[in-house]
């Protein structure tokens, strides 16, 4: 029995070797990826915070509208165009 758990010690100090070495190889593949990565990870946290903040992007909207209202009613034209568009894609997908 004594000689089975040799084997099997081998084998997994063998094996964490490996592990380790994937590791660091899966890393450096990655690693021109982890700035682009962590700004689009930052963007899709921004977007969750505004969904679950209505109130801030209604406010910000509505001071838009009072101080620049051509600007607003063209945004509110292209935000409307693009709700559309996507219930579309929803639909089709």
């Amino acid at each position: 029995m004594s000689q089975t758990l040799k084997e099997l010690e081998e084998r997994r100090k063998l094996l964490q070797s490996q592990c380790a070495h994937e590791r660091k190889a899966f890393a450096e593949h990655f690693e021109p990826w982890e700035k682009p990565l962590s700004w689009a990870d930052k963007g899709i946290d921004a977007i969750h915070f505004l969904k679950s903040n209505p109130l801030l992007w209604t406010s910000a909207f509505a001071a838009l509208a009072h101080y620049k209202p051509k600007l607003a009613s063209k945004t509110l034209a292209l935000g409307w165009g693009a709700v559309k568009v996507l219930k579309g894609v929803k639909k089709r997908v």
